[in-house]
């Protein structure tokens, strides 16, 4: 339970795009006016992932990437709430109780036009506003913010991503690049045998791009002074070669061991997909066109978008 007054505004908040920004922003106006805090607030599983699992969406974040960008975007805390099944059975009312004003001491509630809260979803903005009536919160009604024609949300940035692989139209939706994390771990090292080794990264179940080649930034985790690092990506099952499925990156002047170290890349551009070469002197050949491109994408860049990475 918080004791500080808060202005909080709930949901998924996967992405940290712009339309959750939006609520973080008015939330954050709301609490600045009295001198009480905002709050973000979220949920661990995504409700989706135990109310209808064949169902649950890929996460474009993981919890501990989304409650520091929520917080770099405004929130002075997140509550991270557990979700199961017997939390999926309250009533709105007790969700009001229990969770606005037990857990985050709330004064005022931002939440956009699509909001649902409780057993099946039975309690809606109309609900909220009588609640805070009756205990004297606030509730304000952000509308969705629009991005060529479509309102942005999560679901949007996870088509895009998987169909597409537009990873610089997501980077507009999310005021920064999509980005994985991962360890770096032992390859075939078929790169290093052609003039481009590769760090090989072992990454979690987050929303991959569509299979390809990409432009990217890197950042070693394990290092706090680590540069950010100019490179080329490669997602996909390596036809080539038949290899498997990796995501494997070419760092631009790197030269240093990076096995078991721990590296954040941010796709900024999509160069090509994935294409079977016949032989190792064709492959070295688009290579060497793909980290032309990139370099070349990578200059273009707007610097803030890569300010996460």
């Amino acid at each position: 339970m918080l004791e500080r007054p808060s202005v909080v505004t709930p949901g998924n908040h996967d992405g940290v795009h712009l339309g959750h920004r939006a609520l973080i922003d008015a939330a954050k106006r709301a609490a600045d006016e009295n001198g009480w805090q905002t709050l973000g607030m979220f949920f661990d599983p995504h409700p989706t992932a135990v109310l209808a699992p064949e169902r649950a969406p890929v996460l474009i974040t993981d919890i501990p990437r989304r409650v520091e960008i929520m917080k770099g975007a405004g929130c002075d805390d997140v509550v991270v709430l557990p979700f199961d099944n017997e939390f999926a059975q309250m009533s709105p009312d007790r969700f009001v109780k229990k969770v606005l004003l037990e857990t985050c001491c709330a004064k005022g509630v931002v939440v956009g036009p699509d909001f649902h809260f409780g057993h099946k979803r039975s309690g809606n903005i109309e609900t909220l506003r009588g609640w805070g009536a009756r205990e004297r919160f606030s509730v304000e009604l952000v509308p969705p913010v629009m991005h060529g024609g479509e309102a942005v949300s999560s679901t949007r940035i996870r088509r895009v991503l998987r169909e597409e692989g537009d990873v610089e139209d997501v980077a507009r939706m999310m005021t920064r690049l999509h980005e994985l994390s991962g360890v770096v771990v032992r390859g075939d090292q078929r790169g290093r045998e052609i003039g481009f080794p590769t760090a090989n990264l072992e990454i979690g179940p987050l929303q991959l791009p569509k299979d390809g080649v990409y432009s990217v930034f890197a950042r070693l985790l394990d290092e706090p002074a680590s540069p950010l690092l100019h490179g080329v990506a490669n997602l996909g099952v390596r036809p080539t070669f038949g290899a498997g499925r990796s995501l494997e990156v070419h760092l631009f002047g790197f030269d240093g061991e990076l096995y078991g170290k721990r590296m954040r890349i941010g796709f900024a551009s999509r160069i090509r997909g994935e294409a079977k070469f016949d032989g190792l002197a064709a492959l070295q050949r688009q290579i060497e066109q793909d980290c032309d491109q990139a370099k070349n994408a990578l200059q273009q860049t707007r610097p803030e978008l890569a300010r996460w990475i």
